[in-house]
């Protein structure tokens, strides 16, 4: 089937390398260079970019903010500029054959970034403020600024995204989006659905922020170019393209208490040649954390931590109108909680470890018609995954298990401009999807084993008619999966209005489905009472369906040196036939089993709020609060001990929740930052073993709190010494009722995954 795959994908290429050539219209070529510079100073902004948008060209100015660009076909376009901290202009010109053409900006300082372009919302560049959806971005400024050295300690600071820790063993995380649990939201690399459910096991804390440009998170199910599994939302991890010759080497090391220390080092290199037809970005990181033991009792609550990382991502440009793009990556990790660390975990009362070897990469070829009016996208992706595991209790010797995942994602995409169709401006998107995961998990001593082969054809038609003042995007998937009888058909409508540039209304409608397979949850083993708990699928279990509305308003206001983002928006999930897991007795050793079976039905709705706020570049602020209603349709029973109450209210899930970031610049080298995360109250279920039996809890509210401080040496123009400090988690706002022992509930944590840390840090770029 390999060689099958591979011959297809090289046969595609081919022909599309040709056509590329043939393309190139190298008769009609211009030039063009110019300077950016800072209004309001008249400086120079060094590293600028310079974006042309009906070509999809971008490459950066250079150390004096100046640029020079040749190659380009003649005909008209609109050129921006841009840079991290500015608002972002942009002139429409049009480009005759053989004449240069100089071509100056003068940017305002802004850090609100209305005008930054994503990909999330329709898999086309489009500029955030016009984009059907709402797309939400983080970037470098945000990763530095919460001293985030991996993608879960960030994503808590977006409306409506909770990253929760699930096990006081091994600490695996879930991202919740709106309330979702993980398994509703889609994570991509580069825009590709390589992520599977066991890949998301780990996968958040596994993906260093050296290796991450920005991520794009979009709540809700989107468009249509994306899985109709998307219910939840999209969470887009753009990986970093070079743009300049630069050489990056950081160290982070966090003291966690009790003697336990947490070390992340990285080393990160780009280059580029000097007509940038060609580059490369290499990234590489070592991250090392010895176990934590809140209560002294010798079993670890936040687990011992090898990881490390390597790959990069390059492109070569064939012409103007073909750019290929290679990108790989390796992983390496360790995890192990549980007592008796040093010993080989059968000889442990309780024991979860986790060997991980994760290769994976994509090829993406991208044409351009010579009036790049037409795209053609033709892409390829592939991971591999190999975990040896031991999930067990008691000495267990039978606990050990290993899981083999192959992840293939295939096709193809076409977009076409169309100067008006009906009555604006038009985008028409067309494409097919082949995914694959094959899923091969064996435990021999609990007798399980689970081999899935999930395979899934999808074919997607979008229109979106736009200009400035609306947006309507239309479109539909057509999805069939091996383990659903019929094919899915998949509505989307997205709706923006526009009445001034500052304003923006936005509504959207969207379906979806869930496959009746092993999701990430059914992968981890958790240990419950001195056993262990098996998720068992019901041979019964029929598909789960969703609908998805919501709604929202964005408005930007501007005056002098203040600059105000503020977002309102409501959201509405139906889900029928909803995934549940209920009691399902004991095996013959003793362990729990819990049966995943459909429920009636539940119902999420509630609004997300965010303001932001930023005086020049020298004072930002950005808050965000969810409130929100999550409701099974009938009573939960989640315990088969009588004396608990069953309620129709969803566990894990607060009703309030937020975030908020402040950072401030006294002088150019200093920088002073807050960040806070609120976690309100919510159920949480307690399971039998280190209590008596069951029990609903009702956990308190937290605020986990954070500080740095950080100061930038300049060693000429292009190179800088960063050193900085901080502490996390300042309140020390941790668990207070943990299990203790050999019979806790590894699955009964919840609140901030560290206690108060302190962190030292420096940075070099050469």
């Amino acid at each position: 089937m390999n060689k099958k795959y591979c011959s297809a994908i090289f046969i595609l290429l081919i022909p599309s390398l040709l056509f590329s050539q043939a393309t190139s219209i190298g008769e009609s070529i211009s030039t063009i260079k110019g300077h950016i510079l800072e209004k309001e100073t008249g400086l120079h902004i060094p590293f600028a970019t310079i974006h042309i948008e009906e070509a999809n060209i971008s490459f950066p100015a250079d150390a004096t903010g100046h640029y020079h660009k040749t190659g380009i076909n003649s005909g008209k376009y609109r050129i921006k500029a841009s840079s991290l901290g500015y608002i972002s202009k942009d002139t429409l010109v049009e480009l005759k054959k053989g004449v240069g053409y100089v071509i100056n900006f003068e940017l305002d300082e802004s850090s609100l970034n209305m005008n930054e372009i994503v990909v999330t919302a329709t898999r086309n560049e489009s500029k955030r403020r016009e984009s059907p959806s709402v797309i939400n971005v983080i970037g470098k400024k945000l990763f530095e600024q919460s001293a985030s050295n991996n993608l879960s300690q960030v994503l808590n600071f977006q409306p409506g995204v909770r990253v929760e820790v699930s096990c006081q063993n091994c600490a695996v995380t879930q991202v919740r989006i709106n309330g979702l649990e993980g398994q509703y939201s889609q994570i991509l690399l580069d825009s590709r659905p390589i992520f599977s459910s066991l890949a998301t096991v780990y996968g958040v804390e596994q993906l260093p922020s050296s290796m991450i440009e920005r991520v794009e998170v979009l709540r809700g199910g989107g468009s249509a170019v994306f899985g109709s599994n998307a219910i939840g939302g999209v969470i887009n991890i753009i990986t970093k393209e070079p743009i300049r010759n630069i050489v990056s080497v950081s160290n982070q090391t966090t003291s966690l208490g009790n003697g336990s220390m947490d070390y992340s080092t990285s080393l990160n290199s780009s280059f580029v040649s000097k007509d940038f037809n060609t580059g490369v970005y290499l990234f590489g990181m070592i991250r090392d954390r010895d176990a934590y033991d809140r209560d002294g009792d010798g079993f670890s609550d936040i687990p011992v931590l090898e990881a490390g990382t390597l790959g990069f991502r390059g492109y070569h440009k064939f012409n103007p109108n073909a750019k290929l793009t290679l990108e790989y990556h390796h992983m390496n990790e360790f995890r192990r909680g549980g007592d008796s660390l040093n010993r080989p975990p059968h000889e442990s009362n309780v024991a979860e470890q986790v060997k991980h070897k994760i290769n994976g990469g994509s090829v993406k070829l991208d044409l351009n018609s010579s009036d790049y009016k037409q795209r053609l996208s033709i892409f390829s992706s592939a991971q591999k995954i190999g975990r040896d595991s031991y999930f067990g209790t008691d000495m267990d010797l039978n606990a050990y298990g290993r899981t083999d995942d192959i992840t293939l994602s295939a096709g193809a995409q076409y977009s076409l401009n169309i100067k008006k169709f009906l009555l604006l401006p038009a985008e028409f998107t067309a494409g097919f999807e082949y995914n694959l995961n094959h899923l091969n998990d064996v435990m021999l001593g609990y007798s399980r084993t689970i081999d899935q082969r999930a395979v899934t054809y999808g074919g997607y038609l979008q229109n979106e008619w736009k200009n400035e003042k609306i947006s309507i995007l239309l479109g539909a998937r057509l999805d069939k999966n091996n383990h659903v009888k019929n094919p899915i058909f998949s509505p989307r409508l997205n709706l923006r209005y526009s009445p001034k540039e500052n304003i923006a209304f936005r509504g959207s409608y969207s379906s979806g489905y869930r496959a009746p397979q092993a999701y990430s949850e059914d992968l981890h083993v958790e240990a419950v009472g001195g056993n262990v708990t098996l998720i068992v699928i019901d041979p019964e279990l029929k598909p789960e369906y969703s609908n998805s509305l919501s709604a929202s308003a964005d408005y930007y206001f501007f005056a002098g040196a203040v600059q105000m983002n503020t977002l309102a928006e409501i959201f509405h999930t139906n889900l029928k036939d909803v995934f549940a897991l209920k009691p399902f007795g004991k095996d013959e050793a003793g362990n729990t089993l819990l049966l995943r079976k459909n429920e009636s039905g539940a119902i999420i709705s509630g609004a997300n709020l965010e303001i932001k706020a930023n005086y020049g570049n020298s004072l930002s602020a950005q808050a965000g609060l969810t409130l929100q209603s999550s409701k099974y349709k009938e009573i939960y029973k989640w315990s088969d001990n009588d004396g608990v109450i069953a309620d129709r209210r969803m566990h894990k899930t607060p009703n309030i929740y937020g975030y908020i970031t402040l950072s401030w610049n006294p002088v150019s080298a200093i920088n002073l930052s807050a960040t806070g995360v609120y976690t309100g109250a919510m159920l949480m279920p307690h399971f039998e073993g280190y209590i008596p039996e069951d029990k609903l809890e009702t956990t308190p509210s937290f605020w986990d709190l954070g500080l740095k401080i950080s100061y930038d040496i300049k060693i000429g123009v292009e190179h800088t010494i960063q050193i900085n400090a901080g502490v996390k988690n300042l309140l020390d706002s941790y668990q207070r009722d943990l299990d203790k022992g050999s019979l806790r509930d590894a699955g009964y944590v919840y609140g901030p995954g560290t206690p108060r840390a302190l962190f030292a840090g420096i940075k070099i770029d050469l």
